[in-house]
């Protein structure tokens, strides 16, 4: 009976630890998969983000993003409106062959269980240019977020 309470004890103490943590990993699944890593910043946190999908013309894309992101209100038990600038880099393998830069914006609303689970949804545009066989680079994203805070 000890050791059943013990585990409990040490199971919820590192529940309510890494919640208060300021840092998440997790994935981001939108245009394709990504890896994505938060970082606490005071109030405000970054987001990189760095994945594969593919394009609609059938290329074969890896990018990475970076996102500065303000928390603009947090409301309700855990919920957080957020919004923020950043930049991505693109490369394009298949029949348009490209590398490309890009500014990135995002806006997005998450949810912090009291366990050490996060959920996002968010929109994320982007704007650049396109070296080699693609003219632009402008893709959107409508991502859903799942991640685990450490």
């Amino acid at each position: 009976m000890k050791k059943i309470v013990l585990i409990a004890a040490m199971v919820l103490g590192f529940a309510v630890a890494a919640s208060a943590q300021p840092r998440a990993l997790g994935v981001r699944v939108g245009n394709g998969g990504e890896i994505s890593y938060q970082h606490s910043l005071g109030a405000n946190f970054l987001e990189v983000d760095g994945g594969l999908g593919l394009g609609f013309d059938g290329t074969f894309n890896v990018g990475a993003t970076g996102i500065y992101n303000f928390m603009i209100s947090e409301f309700g038990d855990g919920f957080g409106f957020y919004a923020g600038p950043g930049a991505s880099v693109g490369l394009g393998l298949g029949e348009a062959n490209y590398f490309a830069l890009a500014v990135a914006g995002m806006v997005g609303i998450e949810y912090n269980f009291n366990i050490p689970l996060q959920l996002s949804l968010d929109f994320r545009q982007h704007v650049g240019i396109g070296l080699g066989g693609h003219g632009g680079w402008y893709p959107s994203s409508i991502g859903l977020g799942i991640r685990y805070r450490f």
